[in-house]
């Protein structure tokens, strides 16, 4: 078995509290903190598009995808006491703690509609909750068919992840807590 590396990898559907709670435990822990979907927005930032855009571009030019999934790989190979959120980090970063956040997908499009209209989820955009639901099933088929069609994985199976968190039945603080904990026992085993 490969040594472990000092590395969580946390996936999870848009609206799941990806980049929050990884920021929350690369803050309780010290560690470096890097968001794959924070470059994937600046990406669409740069080409003048949203997110949801970005994702039906990235399916036709698969260079999109395989230069964030090279930065990834050199991530896992290079760094120590990192925190990642990344829809397929895991993949790429095998001997890191793989952790899955769960969130129904009313509620998670709910949030980020709620983020949209008070301005600070830039890349997105939605007149209602029930076109940010649409578009966001939208880019989670793009993403699925994506990944799938390029590296033949599914993010969503969570036989993939250490660990399944539901952000839903739990506020922040609480998941930060249990990712830590859980990745302490695993580090020890």
């Amino acid at each position: 078995m490969a040594e472990k590396k000092h590395i969580i990898t946390i996936a999870g559907l848009p609206g799941s509290g990806k980049s929050s709670t990884a920021s929350g435990v690369a803050k309780e822990l010290g560690y470096e903190h890097f968001s794959s979907g924070d470059l994937f927005r600046k990406m669409a930032a740069e080409r003048g598009i949203s997110i949801e855009e970005m994702n039906f571009t990235a399916e036709k030019q698969k260079e999109i995808d395989k230069s964030v999934d090279a930065l990834l790989r050199s991530l896992g190979e290079e760094k120590q006491n990192m925190v990642i959120d990344s829809r397929i980090a895991f993949h790429w970063i095998p001997d890191s703690f793989k952790v899955f956040l769960r969130l129904e997908l009313t509620i998670a499009t709910e949030r980020m509609f709620a983020q949209v209209s008070a301005g600070e989820r830039m890349s997105q955009h939605a007149a209602s909750a029930r076109q940010m639901l649409e578009n966001t099933l939208g880019r989670i088929e793009s993403e699925k068919k994506r990944f799938s069609d390029l590296y033949a994985v599914d993010f969503t199976d969570a036989r993939n992840y250490d660990l399944v968190v539901d952000t839903g039945a739990n506020d922040l603080a609480a998941v930060i807590t249990t990712i830590v904990q859980a990745y302490q026992e695993w580090l020890a085993r």
